[in-house]
């Protein structure tokens, strides 16, 4: 750990609010933090931001050449940024689905081959940021949940590829997260914040741990799955981080 203060991670949707903590986890670890996002938000936990939206295709080999003009290596990707559409499927549109897997599905099939020789120079670790809904979901959330689980299938056939470079590849799965997404999610129908925190409470109630998990949770995880010595002999895996939710049996 002695030389944690030389080490480059990047994070994309650095905006957000498990990535904004990701890259405060990584931050107050002395780790450098190549933050990217659509948005364009000032952090005092990123020391160099790209605005970009990973969607489009031509923006990950303009991110990777930012992060070139700065270093030769990378110990750490972890690709974040996702988009969710509540829509029924019979209600969603092909430019609704496309546009889900355009970006939490291609984006990371091309941002692993322009950071492949940044990892491959420092043995990095690659951290695709899953979720719970790849293993068991909710109804009208199809897009994403399909997009989720494709990033379980190939987060195996990196770690099963890139393994002979020393890089490492493992998916972590959040469960419910005191984020705006959750907010957002839970507010349709609903304009009264109080209302909305009693909807929080009650959806961590439902966990095992009593309650929803918190942004830097999901980020000291990360950072756990990314560290050299803490996770050395993981890849090929899938990290849970649910407060027990998919332990507990919908009958139960």
């Amino acid at each position: 750990m002695n030389q944690s203060h030389e080490r480059h991670v990047l994070v994309t949707g650095s905006s957000g609010g498990i990535g904004s903590a990701i890259c405060r986890v990584f931050h107050e670890a002395r780790w450098t933090v190549f933050g990217v996002d659509r948005r364009h938000e000032t952090s005092p936990w990123v020391d160099e931001f790209i605005e970009a939206d990973i969607s489009e295709p031509s923006a990950p080999s303009a991110i990777f050449d930012r992060v070139r003009e700065r270093t030769d290596r990378l110990h750490a990707l972890v690709n974040n940024a996702a988009l969710q559409i509540c829509k029924p499927v019979l209600e969603t549109t092909p430019e609704e689905w496309d546009a889900v897997m355009a970006s939490n599905i291609r984006s990371v099939f091309l941002s692993v081959r322009e950071a492949f020789e940044l990892l491959r120079e420092a043995k990095g670790s690659v951290i695709n940021v899953s979720s719970v809904h790849a293993m068991a979901t909710s109804r009208s959330i199809g897009a994403y949940a399909a997009s989720k689980g494709a990033l379980l299938a190939f987060t195996r056939s990196l770690a099963l590829e890139f393994g002979e470079y020393g890089i490492r590849v493992n998916a972590l799965l959040p469960g419910a997260v005191d984020t705006p997404m959750l907010h957002a999610g839970l507010s349709r129908g609903h304009v009264d914040a109080d209302s909305i925190d009693g909807l929080v409470r009650g959806l961590g109630h439902k966990h095992v741990l009593g309650r929803v998990g918190q942004p830097e949770e999901i980020g000291r995880s990360v950072l756990f799955l990314a560290d050299p010595y803490s996770s050395s002999f993981i890849t090929g895996q899938s990290l849970v981080v649910d407060g027990g939710a998919l332990a507990r049996l919908s009958t139960e």
